[in-house]
């Protein structure tokens, strides 16, 4: 066990828990290379991450036009599998919320 793990855990048992849900959220966040939870992330992660780094996408402020239009793009000039109608709405859905013009 590498030493910042170990000290973590010892700080876990330590402090009753209070560091669960910070620890499971960062460790949650690096499976899905820095996405947020929310619905659509693993769809995000699945889709965008096939092609090119997520560094592209967290680096976005769209609208949720400007993502449709950018997915649009990508489907017909860049030969990214079209995801079904249920798929595409949770990926835009996912986008805007989290990496949209007001973040």
């Amino acid at each position: 066990m590498r030493r910042p793990a170990l000290a973590a855990a010892i700080l876990l048992l330590a402090g009753g828990g209070l560091l669960v849900p910070a620890i499971a959220q960062q460790a949650d966040e690096a499976d899905y290379g820095g996405l947020p939870p929310g619905p659509g992330r693993e769809e995000v992660y699945d889709t965008c991450q096939a092609c090119h780094s997520l560094m592209i996408v967290v680096q976005q402020g769209l609208t949720r036009d400007s993502w449709e239009e950018s997915l649009v793009w990508m489907v017909e000039e860049q030969g990214m599998p079209e995801p079904d109608e249920a798929t595409w709405a949770l990926i835009l859905d996912y986008l805007a919320a989290h990496y949209g013009t007001d973040r």
